[in-house]
């Protein structure tokens, strides 16, 4: 089966060896994004509901530049360097996305790039 990288410029380049997504037939893996703004590739500024913010709307972009939708999301992995932050990452995700949520695991990790409080990457079925 192929695989074929997905790119958008209205999120924020690799910092890495890697792609932003990879689709393999219907199915896109999103690289974990962090609240990086795609402009100018710094961290946002704010607590983290503006992180999970950027980090979701940077994941959105990829998402469209793949042909797919929030719709589309059957899993999310969320990282936080602190799961203080559990409740507030959950009201923001509700913005986005809707019933039936995606299935979903939380973990808590020592530190993410660049000092983000956030990272999340996700798996998308395509139509």
């Amino acid at each position: 089966m192929s695989r074929i990288a997905i790119h958008s410029d209205r999120a924020p380049a690799a910092i890495g060896p890697y792609s932003q997504a990879v689709r393999s037939g219907n199915t896109v893996y999103l690289s974990g994004q962090t609240p990086l703004d795609p402009a100018t590739g710094q961290l946002v500024e704010g607590d983290i509901s503006v992180q999970a913010r950027r980090v979701f709307d940077n994941l959105k972009a990829v998402c469209a530049a793949a042909g797919g939708s929030f719709d589309g999301v059957v899993r999310a992995g969320i990282y936080l360097t602190d799961l203080g932050n559990f409740a507030a990452v959950n009201a923001v995700m509700a913005e986005y996305f809707s019933q039936p949520y995606p299935a979903r695991s939380t973990i808590e990790v020592t530190g993410l790039p660049r000092g983000a409080q956030v990272e999340v990457d996700l798996v998308l079925v395509l139509d």
